[in-house]
Parts: C-alpha cells; structure tokens; sequence
C-alpha cells in the first residue's frame, strides 16, 4: 500500500484479455475501445495502450482533450472524439491527426474554419440521433449537414470517413427500439452514401450490442465498460459468461479496530446499532474516494460488501467523506493495517463493481468511473514491467480464466 490508506489495483492484462474476447463476439468489425472518463476511472494512458495492445485499431475519447492526452503520450492508433461544446480547439485535434464527430450545423462549421486554419484536411464522422434523444444530427438537419460536408470534402478540407450512431436500449436486445434504431441508421448511411461519401466506417454497438446483437456489429464496434471486465446486461450474464475479467480491484485496509457493546450507535445518525457485542473496523476510504453514500447499511439493509479476513461484510451505518465502518463480528482478530478489499474480480466469492452497483441502486459503470482522483492507481500486467505515464506498476502476468482470477498487491 502506498502512504494513501487505498488505491485501484489495474490489471492491464485483462483489459489486453478483454479487446481480444470483445473481437471474437465481432469478428467482421474492427474494434474501437472507449477510454473516455480516465478510461472508466482506470487510467487513460496505461489502459489505451492496453487496449491497442490487445488489438483495438481504434480509440475512443468523447472529450477532445482525452484525444489530445493520447497523442502527446504518442499513442498512434486511429482515435475518434464526438463531444464538444463552441470553442473547442478543434484546429489542434486536426493537427493531431484526430477523427472527430459533427453532430450539429454548428460544429461542422466550426471545423471546417478549423482546417482551413491549418492548411490540413478534418477527419469527420457524421453522428446522428436515431432516436436516443441525446447528441446527434436529426433527421432534418443531417440533409443540409452532409450537402455542406461534401462541399468542404470537394474543397479538400474534410474527408467524410464514418457515420456513427448510439442506442438507446442496447442492454434490453429484445426492446423494439433496437431494431427501430438499426433500421434508422441504415437508412442515414444509405442517404449519406447516396450522395456520394465513400464511407470507411460505419458504426453503432456499444458494449451490450457487441456482446448480443450481430447485425449491429457493422464495420466498426465501440466497447467501454466491456473493455474493463464488467459486463453492460448483468441481467442476462456475467463477466465470464462473455469472456471478460475485471479489471479493477478498489482495496484499502483496516485503520482502527475496537470492541463495541451491544446497542452501540455507529456512524452518523446511528442508522446501524450493534445487535451485540462486536469489534468494529473502520476502513479509510468514503464518499470523497468514489464509495456511493448511497449504499450505507441500516438495522435492516447491509451496506455494500467488502472483503475482510477472507469474509464478506456489508458497511455498517453511513458512508462518510473519507471513512467506513464495518462490524467485524464478535471476537474478531482482524488487526490495523489488514487488507480490505471493497470491489475486484469477484475471484472465490469476493465482492464485486456490479455488487456494489446492486447495493447503492446504480449501475457497474457508475462504481468504476467515479473512483476519486486521490485514490492512487497502481498497475498490474504490465508488458514491460513499468508503467505508461509514469503510474506505478506492481508486476507482470497474463490473466487466468475469467472467474478464477483475483488481483491484488
């Protein structure tokens, strides 16, 4: 442990094992790994160059300085940004040879300006709104986007190589809106490619489509949480029901071990009172590190679950900002300074990112990405033995089968 009382445990392996599993379920597309969001909170430099590692041709980073981030730690692959508001510097994302996403009138102009401004030619991927309702062209708009696109393509200034799309229920593959969705998009691309655009990519899955629907798969798939082990339908299968292992373990250890008497209020409100006498744990890691406060534990509901002493405990009481309580149970040995492990693998009936997604009323997704900035990550399975970024690196292996590994210091 570093002198930060917890940190995240990476295992790049498994995100290399990870890309590999994810193109076996897409075998005619190429594979683009998101790494927006610090990489899911695990890191974006190390776990980019994982992810290429394990042979993703493309990179995803919604915002433009993540694309920015990658390139100047020289990260080579094809990386693809989509989400920006006026005034982004495009010019410089241009110059680093970034594709980048046009979902509004307004943000084809802005890089159009912004290739010209740079005597070189925008690399642009037409995104549109097929019915989730969030960041794209719509249908109306997208006719008088792709005539102005095409005018700046004649002019050398852009190249229209892609169209993109997002589903709104890609995780319920039987939800009418998917098929509604697919057929949207096909008809997009097909009036793009009417036009005259010779399209390189096209491209709509997600995690959940790439993992169940192969008529999304196209010729481009863009996995996220996938790519970090933890599966996007929990409610129709596990990680290693799609050949993935997690690949972050959040861990810390015990800072105080006491006895308490029956009736004993714990945490704030005394929303959790022992129900006899016990010894209570406090783990140095809350709601300031990414633990949900949500999933505090009451008299009648555990808290999220951690791993002590080879045991599985739920929080006691109230998550507060930089500590957890945890009853250890009567006449526990548990000593200051023993592992805890919040989250990882799941190895031998460990605690989970889905568990705890299950305890605070979230999803996996959320447990991951809002890991805190101060919690230091540190990286295992490594090709080299160190670390991209100047992160520390604890070691180097190859995972085992998804299931029966478990990482750790």
């Amino acid at each position: 442990m570093s002198s930060y009382p917890a940190r995240a445990v990476v295992d790049l392996a498994a995100i290399r094992s990870n890309v590999r599993s994810l193109a076996a379920h897409a075998p005619t597309a190429q594979v683009m790994a998101v790494v927006k969001a610090d990489a899911y909170g695990h890191g974006l430099v190390p776990c980019a160059q994982a992810a290429v590692e394990g042979g993703a041709a493309w990179l995803g980073a919604a915002q433009v300085s993540e694309a920015l981030e990658l390139r100047r730690a020289g990260v080579g692959a094809r990386i693809l940004t989509w989400l920006y508001a006026p005034g982004a510097p495009l010019a410089e994302a241009v110059v680093a040879d970034v594709d980048i996403a046009v979902a509004a009138p307004w943000a084809l102009d802005e890089l159009v300006a912004a290739a010209r401004s740079v005597s070189r030619t925008a690399r642009v991927h037409l995104k549109v709104d097929t019915g989730l309702g969030r960041n794209g062209l719509t249908r109306d708009a997208l006719a008088d986007v792709l005539d102005a696109a095409l005018r700046a393509q004649a002019e050398g200034v852009v190249e229209l190589v892609g169209v993109m799309s997002h589903l709104a229920f890609a995780d319920e593959p039987d939800h009418p809106t998917v098929r509604a969705q697919e057929e949207a998009f096909r008809e997009a691309v097909a009036q793009v490619e009417r036009a005259g655009a010779r399209l390189e990519v096209r491209h709509l899955a997600n995690s959940a489509a790439t993992l169940t629907n192969p008529g999304a798969h196209l010729d481009l798939v863009r996995p996220g949480i996938a790519v970090y082990g933890l599966s996007p339908v929990p409610q129709l299968g596990g990680p290693g029901d799609y050949g993935l292992v997690p690949a972050m373990t959040l861990e810390s250890e015990l800072a105080t071990v006491k006895d308490w008497p029956a009736g004993g209020g714990v945490s704030y409100a005394h929303q959790y009172v022992t129900p006899r006498d016990t010894v209570l744990g406090v783990v140095p890691i809350g709601y300031a590190d990414g633990v949900p406060r949500h999933a505090s534990g009451t008299q009648d509901r555990p808290g999220g679950p951690v791993l002590v002493g080879g045991r599985v405990l739920g929080v006691a009481g109230r998550v507060c900002m930089d500590q957890v309580v945890v009853d250890l149970g009567p006449g526990a040995r548990d000593r200051a300074g023993d592992r805890v492990e919040l989250f990882g693998t799941g190895a031998g009936g460990g605690p989970t990112a889905q568990d705890w997604a299950a305890a605070a009323g979230t999803i996996s997704y959320e447990i991951v990405t809002r890991v805190g900035a101060r919690v230091p990550r540190a990286y295992v399975g490594t090709v080299d033995g160190t670390a991209p970024g100047g992160h520390e690196a604890l070691g180097t292996h190859e995972p085992a089968p998804a299931g029966t590994q478990e990482v750790g210091a």
